[in-house]
């Protein structure tokens, strides 16, 4: 099933996600939001000006935990159709309308929040004493009080979320339903050509002509909106700096590091160590593929072609659940049920359809089951992107049934580590099936140009780019596009050196096809997240099944210990720089062992 450039009406529902599961029609969700309306002020009555004593606070979170619930079911249900099409007027219309009411919602519940961080600390101990997810919950209270505004900045900040967070809605409109792509022409065949489709088709075209062509137009169709991008990212960093000058943060950095719980000492060593350690791996790996290839250079579209084309196996939809159920096979029958549960119960949505937001992710409303989008193409890194996203599916399933909500949600430091963990074992589960030295080959190759090209080097080049940024921001300097695409090119050459060839105008506008840079440091926790899975899959290859054992424990623990503590569940020390250097030196390992196949296959 190749990707498409056609609108969503007549997809086949059977690629779509079904909804139904978190409310059965509109008049459920109408009613969903009758509820929390009432309970929002029911919860004001009976709380606000009396959170001062722990036997208080400890009903007041039950019935919080509550109005989360219900909250979570809304967002999703309210918001879902507007990403599967941005393009639906009364999807996009929807979707204003949960964000607004969440936002008044959220606005109207801030005292609880600013009344608990006003207790003592004995006070608020006693009131998480003896549950786990009060802890959690109490835990982050403890942690935000230095930082605590006036209750009634908080309310206007929550209130004012639909506007604060609009630089990210209108990125998002701009290239899914306003930029127009057209279409290109390779030897007299003319392409149809959409963000959706050169992510995931074009930019790993296996015939190179095909995909410069596309590389060409996409960037050029890019660069007309460079200017209006770059003032919208603007505005997303300048309010981010005055909300971390407002909690008395001197930089922005330090403001969005506080919730994942880490140091600046590890965001920086993420970057330093990867950039340092990891690029001359990577040079080596695309020099072995433009020599593979012959290619007279590689430019910035070949850097994720596949090492031997001829062999890339097509996958399609309907063998994708074999694929999966083999490669989750480590972590037990139990394990595999719940995962497989996806395909019946229709958790992902494939449909590559016009509008779509790019990429893929990964979502649960509480309480119900995990959602996927992804747009799908009968490949190999089809495979790739939905084996983890259901990755997270499985820790948000397992988390879920440990945790109430107010304890469910693990630091974003670690989160991707489930997912990239399923990766390895879909990588471990190929080798182990091939017959013969090119199979082993393409299998090693997946690590390098899926799994680590895109958690490793992708993402942390976005990070390392980000990095600029806020300094630029924190020194109290301003940017435009122009600016960014010299800071993004200069990232670019610190990581590729002179093995990409870099200086033909496009690679540079990158910057504008990621929407992490409007999600804090999300950007760098995917590598730092395969830190942890990496010495997981190490330890279960050296200790088996001890070690998956610790991985499924991992996996439950939602937000229940800070992530240092939940690294070390899974065997992994993060503290220090050896981990991320096992990591590299695995890489360098698998490297290696591509060039030695080569060789053998001649």
């Amino acid at each position: 099933m190749p990707a498409t450039s056609l609108p969503r009406a007549p997809v086949d529902p059977r690629l779509t996600w079904d909804l139904t599961a978190i409310y059965p029609n509109d008049t459920a969700f109408e009613a969903a939001i009758s509820q929390l309306k009432a309970l929002t002020a029911d919860f004001t009555r009976m709380y606000q000006g009396r959170l001062t004593a722990a036997p208080v606070i400890i009903d007041a979170l039950a019935d919080y935990a509550n109005i989360e619930a219900i909250v979570d079911k809304l967002a999703h249900y309210g918001t879902l159709p507007a990403s599967a099409d941005t393009t639906d007027a009364a999807a996009a219309a929807r979707a204003n309308r949960t964000e607004a009411l969440l936002a008044a919602t959220e606005g109207q519940l801030t005292f609880f929040t600013a009344e608990l961080q006003q207790q003592s600390d004995a006070i608020l101990d006693e009131a998480a004493a003896g549950d786990v997810d009060r802890a959690a919950f109490i835990r982050h209270i403890k942690l935000g009080k230095a930082q605590a505004l006036d209750p009634a900045a908080e309310k206007a900040l929550a209130e004012l979320s639909p506007a604060l967070n609009a630089p990210s809605a209108i990125r998002s409109q701009s290239i899914f339903a306003d930029m127009d792509f057209g279409s290109f022409e390779v030897d007299g065949t003319t392409y149809p050509l959409s963000f959706v489709l050169y992510e995931e088709e074009y930019q790993k075209h296996p015939n190179t002509k095909v995909r410069r062509a596309a590389y060409h137009q996409f960037c050029k169709t890019l660069a007309q909106y460079q200017n209006a991008m770059a003032a919208g990212y603007y505005n997303q960093v300048a309010k981010e700096k005055t909300l971390a000058t407002m909690r008395g943060y001197d930089s922005v950095i330090d403001y969005l590091l506080a919730p994942q719980e880490v140091t600046r000492d590890m965001f920086d060593r993420q970057i330093d160590v990867i950039m340092n350690e990891l690029g001359p791996v990577m040079r080596r790996y695309v020099t072995h593929i433009k020599q593979l290839w012959g290619l007279d250079h590689i430019g910035y579209t070949d850097l994720q072609i596949d090492l031997d084309p001829e062999f890339a196996p097509k996958v399609t939809l309907d063998q994708a659940p074999k694929y999966i159920e083999d490669a989750i096979a480590p972590l037990g029958p139990d394990y595999q049920k719940l995962i497989m549960r996806a395909f019946p119960e229709r958790w992902v949505d494939f449909a590559p359809n016009a509008g779509k937001e790019s990429g893929a992710f990964a979502t649960e409303p509480y309480g119900v089951h995990p959602y996927v989008l992804m747009s799908w193409s009968d490949t190999l890194p089809a495979i790739y992107t939905l084996v983890h996203e259901l990755g997270h599916d499985g820790q948000m399933a397992l988390t879920s049934a440990a945790h109430g909500i107010l304890g469910v949600y693990p630091s974003t430091y670690i989160v991707e580590g489930p997912s990239t963990f399923h990766e390895l074992l879909l990588t471990h589960s190929l080798i182990e099936k091939a017959t013969e030295p090119r199979m082993k080959r393409f299998a090693l190759s997946r690590l390098l140009s899926d799994t680590y090209f895109h958690n490793c080097v992708t993402h942390l080049l976005e990070a390392a780019f980000q990095r600029e940024v806020y300094k630029l921001i924190d020194a109290g300097e301003s940017f435009d596009a122009a600016k960014l695409n010299a800071l993004k090119k200069g990232v670019l050459h610190q990581f590729w050196g002179d093995a990409v060839d870099l200086d033909d105008g496009m690679p540079e506008l990158t910057w504008m096809r990621q929407s992490h840079y409007y999600m804090g440091l999300y950007s760098y926790t995917y590598s730092a997240a395969m830190v942890v899975s990496t010495g997981a899959y190490l330890r279960v290859r050296e200790l088996g099944q001890p070690a998956l054992d610790d991985w499924k424990t991992f996996l439950a623990l939602g937000d229940s210990m800070p992530p240092v503590e939940e690294a070390r569940v899974a065997g992994v020390d993060i503290t220090t720089p050896q981990a991320l250097r096992n990591l590299v030196h695995f890489l360098d390992e698998t490297e290696q062992q591509i060039e030695a196949l080569s060789a053998e296959i001649g």
